[in-house]
């Protein structure tokens, strides 16, 4: 019975979208060359509000200065393209209460947030912790189908994505206290695998 109760109460879904890099390069362009991302993840949900989410990611993060609207980083012309893998662990909060578990449709906006660890292969190759933090858009269209959209950041604690660790300029200095981010926006496809008994009264 646990087994199978762990069935029921699990969502799996694979995710597709973009990333985009915030730093140096790029001082608030949430749509600056977003590159190709996807996704895989496994939810569990605990209650109709509540769940814990394990996610693998990847994503391709870039930045250009000939992008930017000021002087400074025209004249500098630097730029830069790598990827970026990701693992994590959110919970998640639901608005409403929200199941995959049902005949009728159910909705709800939510917001997430863990903790994650991101591998970098940009201008060198390295690891560092995330903080990720997102919001979304979840409809169960028909049973055990769900449908997402999601947009979320990572706060990172590593400056050389784009291989500027110290900005040349004071005024080119990041809010984000000069660490760089990404964000991933994307659509999922979730759905929650039976076992054969799952729905036979004389089993339960």
């Amino acid at each position: 019975m646990p087994a199978v109760k762990a069935q029921r109460n699990a969502d799996w879904g694979v995710s597709g979208g973009v990333t985009t890099y915030i730093g140096d390069l790029n001082r608030g362009d949430l749509l600056h060359l977003p590159g190709p991302a996807g996704a895989i993840f496994y939810r569990y949900n605990l209650h109709p509000r509540q769940a814990i989410r394990a996610s693998l990611m990847a994503g391709r993060l870039s930045g250009d200065d000939a992008l930017a609207d000021n002087d400074f980083q025209l004249v500098r012309n630097h730029s830069f393209s790598g990827y970026t893998g990701e693992m994590a662990v959110m919970f998640e909060f639901n608005f409403f209460p929200y199941t995959t578990d049902s005949r009728s449709i159910s909705y709800t906006p939510y917001i997430a947030g863990g903790i994650a660890v991101s591998f970098i292969d940009t201008e060198v190759f390295t690891n560092t912790p995330v903080i990720p933090l997102s919001a979304g858009f979840k409809l169960n269209f028909r049973r055990n189908l769900g449908l997402e959209i999601e947009y979320g950041f990572r706060k990172t604690f590593y400056d050389n994505f784009d291989g500027l660790v110290t900005p040349i300029h004071q005024d080119e200095r990041m809010w984000t206290h000069n660490n760089d981010w990404y964000t991933f926006a994307g659509i999922s496809f979730t759905w929650k695998m039976y076992s054969r008994f799952t729905d036979c009264p004389a089993y339960w």
